[in-house]
């Protein structure tokens, strides 16, 4: 293998020929690993961008002969964590042969259903509508990519003419049209008539390239993007200041961060008009660089032009007309001066909508922004979850540097109004929509669990993260927190938990949990009051101290954080739920627990109290009462389990068959019943009931409410 260059400044090379060698030629795993190594490096494409592919032979199952079958990446699939099972797998010469019964463009979209008769694989992925692009082309291995060196090129008022230039004619062109299998005839003729070509630019698009094998697909790729990256960067700030130089001089970024805090509730508010969003804050040097400049006025208004960045954050964004001095605690007047920005973003959307549709168009979606700016601060963007809140930012971070590169060599142009319509309401990709799986109950809710890395609060905060929440995990004990943050993210992702340092006496600590739970996520929906500690002694031997802590951890830690919840939702305005874990002994009198069961009586007053309040804000205050819950839990630390037994007359041994005995169903009751039952008063079905208390304690009929 002739050597080929392994050092790049604007990309990462990362094959290992080792690694390759062990794969022992098997085509579709080199596939597989080149995909992974690209999908890797944010700058050649984002998450769920571009596709690649290889054509091998292999055999026929039905014949045993030799055919030749071409592996793609297949529809809604994400190159950087893509396997094997995500590639489409299609007998190369039927598709080919779909070029004999192609009527035109008018009718392409026609074509992508048969696809599913050119299928080799049956147990593959649904193939993309990219397939042709890859299929009409003669190469063993190619690349189509969405780098942001080349887009800046593809974008450019001069961009086919800077090609011919930069790449003395090794780089063909195809001008802007949708992805489809004309586009594929397209590229096939742009190959043909410029034999020997190395790749081809897609105006506004993106890039293809390829290789006789997967390695020197990879290389040429990488040196192409490089080449445009270079040549960028030999111009980028020469001729006059990027984006046109500063405007705005930013805000420390301490100050960044809590400016953000303050508003993103507002800001998810009004995004969730139609649909409860999750939010993502953002203030990277390339957005900072960007809002604060001369020409962020003109170029935010024209919006992106590659099509998977246009997707992902809609038509354009909508820039905030608040300045960095502006007092954002002030609610009121926040709201008064940003109301008229969202509403004049929704008559704009809808006047898109309305001057692009055609007779058989979806109907118009949710016309609130992705997208939003604020100068001298940072972008904040919002969408149904919180992995697509964040792959917005990526993509429109991409789309700023696209605009930074194409502004230094021509002019920035984005996509026609009317394309940008017909790939937004295109009806392929509303089908792909109306396929995806319906949302959990939970999905765009996001929770703050007090006392999570354990026992109750642990299992609460993984029965909502697996029911579609968003979930800030916490915990007084830096080491337990920390563990328990690294078991959800190996279990759950990293998009859906956050983790703070949290103690419910200290309200500092609890304005810095709500800060990291609004710039995490947007704001929060479902406050859980769970932490909490356990004291039995009988009366004589019960210490102020001990009385003070109890309370202070039961009572005012629920008050304050509740507070510091109630809050936040209001600035939402969209209601929100309260759930206190108060206990059996808030009702029931037992021995040697003066301080523990009258803290708990207090915790569900105030229950009640709160309730009775919020009402009006639609905030829901709902109580659920556990008893005898052992299983990893910190209330049985401190002598609780041994002052028990001793109450009863038993080792500690003991406790949990006589707690189970002692009900009337004998059953042991575990950290998941609870979490069961706090998700019965938040998962749909109760939304109508406030404070309310659910027994949890398998049947304690002292304890019965009622």
């Amino acid at each position: 293998m002739p050597e080929k260059k392994t050092t790049f400044k604007n990309v990462s090379y990362l094959w290992d020929h080792a690694k390759a060698a062990s794969l022992n030629g098997d085509e579709v795993a080199l596939l597989v690993y080149r995909s992974n190594l690209l999908g890797t490096d944010l700058r050649l494409t984002n998450y769920g961008g571009g596709n690649t592919s290889c054509k091998a032979m292999a055999k026929d199952p039905l014949t045993g002969n030799e055919t030749e079958v071409m592996w793609v990446k297949g529809s809604g699939g994400d190159l950087g964590t893509m396997k094997r099972n995500g590639l489409a797998a299609l007998y190369v010469d039927r598709l080919q042969a779909l070029k004999n019964i192609y009527r035109g463009i008018e009718h392409e979209d026609e074509m992508v259903a048969l696809f599913n008769h050119c299928i080799y694989d049956l147990d593959s992925k649904a193939p993309s509508i990219d397939t042709p692009l890859h299929g009409f082309l003669p190469f063993k291995h190619i690349d189509h990519l969405h780098p942001d060196a080349a887009i800046a090129i593809a974008a450019a008022k001069d961009g086919k003419k800077i090609t011919e230039e930069l790449f003395a004619g090794s780089i063909g062109w195809v001008e802007w049209q949708r992805p489809g299998f004309d586009l594929g005839l397209k590229l096939k003729k742009c190959l043909d008539e410029n034999p020997g070509i190395r790749g081809i630019m897609l105006g506004s698009h993106g890039l293809f390239t390829w290789g006789d094998t997967a390695y020197e697909s990879y290389i040429n790729t990488l040196e192409v993007i490089e080449k445009c990256a270079d040549y960028l960067n030999q111009h980028i700030g020469k001729k006059r200041p990027v984006f046109g130089g500063q405007k705005i001089n930013p805000l420390l970024k301490n100050e960044q961060l809590e400016k953000a805090a303050l508003l993103a509730p507002v800001l998810r508010g009004f995004c969730s008009s139609k649909v409860r969003m999750v939010g993502h804050f953002t203030n990277d040097e390339r957005v900072l660089e960007f809002i604060n400049s001369n020409d962020m006025e003109r170029l935010a208004p024209l919006g992106t032009s590659c099509p998977d960045h246009f997707l992902r954050t809609k038509i354009s964004p909508l820039v905030l007309n608040l300045g960095i001095g502006d007092d954002l605690k002030d609610v009121t007047t926040i709201k008064e001066k940003i109301s008229p920005l969202f509403e004049a973003y929704r008559k704009m959307y809808a006047d898109y909508y309305n001057s692009c549709k055609h007779a058989n168009s979806p109907a118009i979606r949710d016309a609130n922004p992705v997208v939003i700016l604020y100068p001298g601060v940072g972008m904040f963007t919002f969408a149904k979850d919180k992995q697509t809140a964040r792959v917005a930012a990526e993509f429109y971070i991409n789309a700023i540097n696209v605009m930074k590169g194409a502004e230094a060599i021509s002019s920035y142009t984005s996509l026609p109004r009317q394309e940008a319509f017909n790939i937004e309401y295109w009806l392929l990709e509303e089908a792909k929509l109306q396929r995806m799986p319906k949302p959990k109950p939970l999905s765009g809710r996001v929770a703050l669990i007090t006392g999570s890395a354990g026992g109750i609060g642990k299992a609460i905060a993984k029965r909502f993260v697996e029911e579609g929440a968003c979930v800030v995990i916490n915990d007084i004990n830096d080491e337990r927190l920390s563990a328990a943050t690294e078991e959800f993210k190996k279990e759950f992702g990293k998009d859906n938990i956050s983790a703070v340092l949290l103690d419910v006496t200290d309200q500092k600590t609890i304005a810095n949990a709500i800060q990291s739970t609004s710039l995490a996520f947007g704001g929060v929906d479902i406050i859980v009051n769970n932490a909490g500690i356990s004291i039995s002694k009988p009366i004589e031997s019960h210490t102020t101290e001990d009385w003070d802590r109890l309370y202070d951890i039961l009572v005012k830690g629920q008050f304050l954080v509740s507070q510091a919840g109630i809050e936040i939702m209001r600035k939402q305005g969209f209601g929100g739920d309260i759930i206190n874990i108060v206990s059996k002994n808030s009702i029931v009198a037992g021995p040697n627990n003066i301080g523990y069961g009258s803290a708990k009586a207090a915790q569900a007053h105030l229950s009640r109290l709160m309730a009775a309040e919020l009402g009006p804000d639609k905030i829901r205050v709902n109580s659920v009462n556990p008893d005898a819950v052992i299983s990893d839990s910190n209330i049985w630390a401190n002598g609780w389990a041994e002052g028990r037994a001793k109450a009863y007359g038993i080792s500690v041994e003991e406790l949990p068959a006589y707690y189970a005995k002692r009900t009337l169903l004998n059953e042991t009751i575990l950290p998941e019943d609870i979490a069961n039952a706090c998700f019965a008063f938040i998962g749909g079905l109760l939304n109508k009931s406030t404070g309310n208390i659910l027994n949890v304690d398998g049947g304690v009929a002292i304890a019965f409410i009622r």
